[in-house]
């Protein structure tokens, strides 16, 4: 009996299947941009079939890949669809492909608008869960680990797993909370402590409110946003580092690379419709007007002619595009003041420039000799115009103001640096070098082409050093792997660094089709070449390994090339023709003797057992949600980490001051005074650099240097 009736289960199992996957949910594109989506996904397509280094064919394969990148862009944390939602959402799997081709947004459309309905629920549902106390007596555990799970099949578990998630955060906040608490009662004796249960009411109103302002977060967040985080899925399926910029995402990419951008001088965040300063830019507009303060909520904007636009309830997206402006221009800002009062300023806006990128250098004394240190963020420029400020100019002048200075060594420092402009590292390979090539770069069409430094002198011949970690990649990659080719520098840091061997260029879309008839299409970023050593080896995922190999708490954490999705390959070309640089009458004893030292020094070992114990706390994904057990597992955890502490004390002996020219400065500028202050104080503590000046003294010229330059000026 058991057989006959199972059989026809399973087969009207099948049928319902099938019947919701051959008759989806009828979806259109009623956006008012559909035009302009179609036609973004036929330009993107189109160079990404025909411009991109290394093309993939747009089939079943890249259709599977793309339903499972979006869905997880959409909802990577399973907390929103239910598994009816995603066994309707099989039907696209493996018609994406066709879509693209057709121009077609159905799945899209029909993703996007149950996504939405999801996250409305979501947002009635929370507040319910967090009107009472959790149980935190209850054994029970939270798994983080949402690639491994799969998705709620129902409201129940659904509501289950917010529940969980929310508890987990109120147990972060309760724990916080009561060791504050200690500490202040340890502190004054007379204060009476709160007690856990005030502390949990207090805990989970803060988590209302995060997630209240989440969810009004999104709300800014529109179906054209929506649609370009589907494009950047498409596009994410040749390489991690093409990318689709919607037009105000293509400005900030613009302003990071180039270091300035025209406005106000602030940055601004939105909190309970109310959109506020939180920084104010040294040196920007807002810096020198002095009349608003970080705390100050813009109410209203209006321009030299018109009428105010109220943006308290606008997208702060929308809101910064009426408050930045061209250099000259002013723009009138209601601001209502920390104190409650609300008054109209005028801001002439200009020309902000965010000094944090730029590079930025101190001199380093050490038992009674001189050395010079230039930490580089990025290899900025001005897309625009190469003749504007760029790192390789003030990379230049940089040198030769320490020249001046008469320093007997000079460290580079590249750590965190995710690279930048290509014209600017070979400008600066060029630097320490009399001439030679720097890089190889290879298109998928054309032979490589060598890259080469050409102007027969060296502006610094004397010991260099350039410091990297896990974070240095690209320009930062192809700056080291030269110096350490030539053995012009010794390599200091991580095992290697981050492994990105891909040239991207930058396409203005608006270049194909009338702006007046689609708006702004904003820019794709593509993966055009890929560039190689002077040896010929690639820095795809492995990039340049350290001559002397210095532990970091990034060392056995997956970050890199190597763990990114879809890379390029790693390969190898034909070897260009260098001579070695030949400097040094004992570099590789250098190299050694560094290597030994690092070895020997405690500290370093205890950094190696701090990186094993921070890799090991990433790993974890299960939590105790019973607060006894919660809280005893914090605990131990605190007790391992105490044991790193000493590393937090060490204090290196070196000591630091500015060039004559910055001190000029920060007479007038007390946020540069500070800024520099605070920097050199974390060079106090720098054991690498420490290490970075042990290898510029061991380092033994075979030649005397030339005399320093004369200062020139910009």
């Amino acid at each position: 009996m058991r057989k006959k009736i199972f059989i026809p289960l399973i087969l009207i199992a099948l049928v319902l299947l099938a019947w919701t996957c051959f008759s989806p949910p009828t979806s259109h594109h009623f956006s008012e941009n559909a035009s302009k989506d179609k036609l973004l996904m036929e330009l993107i397509t189109y160079f990404m079939q025909r411009g991109h280094f290394s093309p993939k064919i747009i089939n079943d394969e890249l259709s599977e890949d793309l339903h499972a990148t979006f869905l997880e862009m959409l909802d990577g944390q399973k907390r929103y669809f239910l598994k009816k939602d995603i066994v309707q959402f099989e039907c696209y799997k493996y018609a994406l492909d066709d879509e693209f081709r057709s121009l077609n947004t159905d799945f899209f459309d029909f993703a996007f608008a149950r996504y939405l309905e999801r996250r409305s629920e979501a947002k009635l549902f929370y507040a319910e869960l967090l009107e009472k106390p959790f149980d935190y007596s209850k054994k029970e555990e939270i798994d983080l680990d949402y690639k491994k799970q799969d998705y709620p099949v129902n409201v129940r578990q659904r509501s289950e797993k917010w529940r969980k998630q929310l508890k987990l955060s109120t147990l972060n906040i309760v724990h916080t909370k009561l060791k504050e608490e200690e500490k202040r009662a340890e502190k004054d004796k007379s204060y009476k402590p709160k007690s856990f249960d005030e502390l949990e009411v207090d805990a989970r109103e803060i988590t209302r409110v995060n997630l209240e302002n989440y969810f009004s977060l999104m709300e800014d967040v529109r179906e054209e946003d929506w649609f370009g985080t589907y494009l950047n899925a498409f596009v994410s399926q040749f390489d991690p580092h093409s990318v689709y910029f919607a037009p105000v995402d293509k400005d900030r990419f613009d302003a990071s690379m180039s270091g300035k951008y025209e406005g106000i001088g602030a940055r601004l965040t939105k909190r309970n419709q109310a959109i506020k300063i939180v920084e104010i830019i040294s040196g920007g507009p807002l810096w020198r007007d002095q009349s608003i303060d970080v705390g100050d909520q813009i109410m209203m904007v209006r321009q030299e002619e018109g009428d105010p636009v109220d943006v308290q309830s606008m997208r702060l997206d929308d809101a910064i595009e009426l408050i930045k402006g061209t250099a000259g221009t002013t723009v009138f800002l209601t601001i209502k003041k920390v104190d409650g009062t609300v008054e109209e300023i005028p801001i002439k806006r200009d020309t902000v420039v965010m000094e944090e990128s730029y590079l930025k250098s101190t001199l380093i004394e050490k038992a009674g000799r001189t050395y010079g240190l230039i930490h580089l963020p990025k290899f900025y420029v001005d897309f625009k115009d190469y003749k504007e400020r760029n790192a390789a100019k003030d990379m230049q002048q940089e040198i030769i103001r320490l020249k001046n200075q008469g320093v007997q060594g000079l460290v580079v420092d590249l750590r965190n640096n995710g690279g930048g402009s290509l014209q600017t590292v070979v400008d600066m390979a060029g630097f320490f070098i009399d001439e030679g090539p720097v890089v190889q770069v290879k298109s998928t069409s054309d032979d490589s082409k060598v890259l080469k430094d050409r102007d027969g002198k060296t502006l610094w011949e004397g010991p260099l050093v350039i410091m990297v970690n896990e974070l240095s990649a690209s320009a930062s990659e192809i700056l080291a792997a030269a110096m350490q080719d030539y053995e012009r520098a010794v390599v200091l840091g991580s095992k290697q660094t981050f492994g990105k061997g891909t040239v991207q260029n930058v396409l203005e879309l608006n270049r194909f089709v009338s702006k007046s008839t689609y708006g702004d299409l904003g820019a794709l970023k593509y993966t055009t070449e890929k560039f190689y050593r002077i040896t010929g080896k690639s820095t795809q995922l492995e990039g340049v390994k350290s001559d002397v190999i210095a532990p970091d708490r990034y060392t056995y954490v997956d970050i890199g090339e190597k763990d990114e999705e879809n890379p390029l390959i790693w390969d190898q070309i034909a070897s260009t023709a260098f001579s070695k640089w030949n400097g040094y009458r004992n570099y590789q004893d250098v190299i050694q003797k560094s290597t030994t030292r690092i070895e020997k020094n405690e500290l370093f070992q205890l950094i190696d057992k701090n990186a094993k114990w921070v890799k090991a706390q990433q790993d974890k994904n299960v939590f105790s949600l019973n607060y006894k057990q919660f809280s005893s597992e914090i605990e131990e955890g605190e007790s391992v980490a105490d044991q790193f502490d000493v590393l937090d004390e060490y204090s290196n002996s070196l000591s630091f001051s500015s060039l004559p020219y910055e001190l000029a400065k920060m007479k007038s500028d007390t946020i540069l005074a500070e800024k520099r202050k605070r920097w050199k104080k974390a060079l106090n503590k720098d054991m690498y650099l420490e290490e970075a000046v042990h290898i510029l003294t061991d380092l033994e010229l075979n030649f005397i240097p030339s005399k320093p330059l004369a200062l020139q000026q910009n």
